[in-house]
């Protein structure tokens, strides 16, 4: 292939001119991608520290997903679900299998998934717990990130998701992360569940302190609550673990799962619960064209058939512990804090020396992809078939961005 120089600049160009500004993306055009690096369209290689939000978990068109979708396009991609096809029973039993639940409602996207759990909650409040019609309510989290429909930034507390861009969806009452006080005083006869993700990625890879998701489990158990926990980018084997909740022997009464579910080859969603709860829906009360469509079942039963092993959540412990590791020693070095669980870390970056976006402009001059998230804090997040060496580059990388700013 011939590289043509200043390719970038004109297809970064033409994105602007033709996209909608949602996104304001790192000035890198990928063209290419495999394992944990990606290549760029003048040829340039780049060690990916993002992995799509954890959506490539497995890695860049991993051969067991990529086969897996390649022959279903042989067979048939889409039937809706007027019909059934051969895939969805086998998915939604093996998928169901993986997280000890009875049911699974496939949809496509992370926000879709939670949209549903939002709407089978309140209808298990009204039916089963018999809240007042209308009156349901969904206790949140500050800092929470679970998509941008207008339901969900509804109770969003970052003003950029929120601002103009009202009326937004009553029924939800925002409480303190990690403090089950907080939770428990916001309990009234008109909440149906508690809906929290075990790890904040948006906000940071904030990890919520020891005994916190057991006391939201005990909390739902005495009065009589869903517990719903959004494992969109924490599930799958992030953490070292096939879902964060079992890092406090949690089981939540739904899982929302995305990113990774699809190997990042096509998108996957879906929610699991067991029949008690996902029992509330019935046809026609909720759907998507494309939920559960044979190419998404393919890649799903892909994935699901690898964490089965133990070995991605083996590989995230060890790889996680390593990076961390070597993240700890430059705190105080420009950097004040290190979180993270698994392979998956948050960087807080002294504000005094760079923002996150400029950390992360100066990193992909290095050859090293990252992306800021709030102020100058950056997620880490490889793909689980990284090796110590790549981590090491990366934070040898890291080093030296924090080494020039000072």
């Amino acid at each position: 292939m011939t590289i043509q120089t200043g390719r970038t600049e004109e297809l970064i160009s033409l994105t602007e001119r033709s996209t909608a500004h949602n996104y304001h993306p790192l000035p890198v055009v990928i063209t290419e991608g495999e394992g944990a690096w990606v290549r760029d369209v003048e040829g340039r290689r780049y060690l990916d520290c993002l992995a799509a939000y954890s959506a490539v978990n497995f890695g860049h068109r991993h051969p067991d997903i990529v086969d897996a979708v390649r022959t279903q396009l042989d067979r048939v991609t889409l039937t809706s679900r007027a019909f059934h096809h051969d895939l969805l029973g086998p998915f939604a039993q093996e998928l169901g299998e993986l997280a000890g639940k009875e049911l699974v409602l496939p949809m496509n996207t992370g926000a879709e998934a939670v949209e549903t759990a939002i709407k089978v909650a309140r209808k298990w409040g009204y039916e089963v717990k018999g809240v007042p019609e209308d009156r349901a309510t969904i206790l949140v989290a500050d800092g929470n990130f679970h998509g941008r429909t207008v339901s969900i930034v509804s109770f969003s507390t970052d003003p950029v998701a929120r601002t103009h861009f009202g009326p937004f969806t009553p029924g939800f009452t925002v409480v303190p992360y990690g403090d089950p006080t907080a939770l428990a005083d916001a309990i009234d006869h008109t909440t149906v569940a508690v809906l929290i993700e075990p790890i904040q990625g948006e906000a940071g890879v904030v990890v919520p302190p020891a005994g916190y998701l057991s006391q939201v489990r005990q909390l739902c158990d005495a009065r009589e609550l869903l517990f719903i926990a959004d494992e969109i980018q924490s599930g799958l084997g992030r953490t070292g673990a096939t879902f964060a909740c079992e890092h406090e022997d949690v089981v939540p009464d739904l899982y929302l799962l995305g990113k990774a579910l699809g190997g990042g080859v096509v998108p996957v969603s879906a929610v699991v619960g067991d029949s008690s709860v996902l029992g509330v829906i019935h046809p026609g009360e909720h759907g998507s064209t494309f939920g559960g469509n044979p190419l998404a079942c393919a890649a799903g039963r892909a994935v699901v058939a690898m964490l089965r092993t133990g070995e991605w959540q083996r590989r995230a412990t060890e790889l996680g512990e390593h990076l961390l590791s070597r993240l700890r020693p430059l705190v105080g070095a420009g950097l004040l804090a290190v979180r993270g669980r698994g392979l998956w870390a948050g960087i807080d970056i002294d504000p005094a020396l760079m923002t996150g976006r400029q950390a992360s402009e100066a990193l992909l001059a290095e050859g090293v992809l990252a992306k800021d998230t709030h102020g100058s804090t950056i997620r880490l997040a490889p793909p689980l078939v990284v090796t110590p060496e790549e981590i090491d580059l990366a934070v040898g990388a890291l080093s030296r961005v924090l080494a020039n700013a000072r």
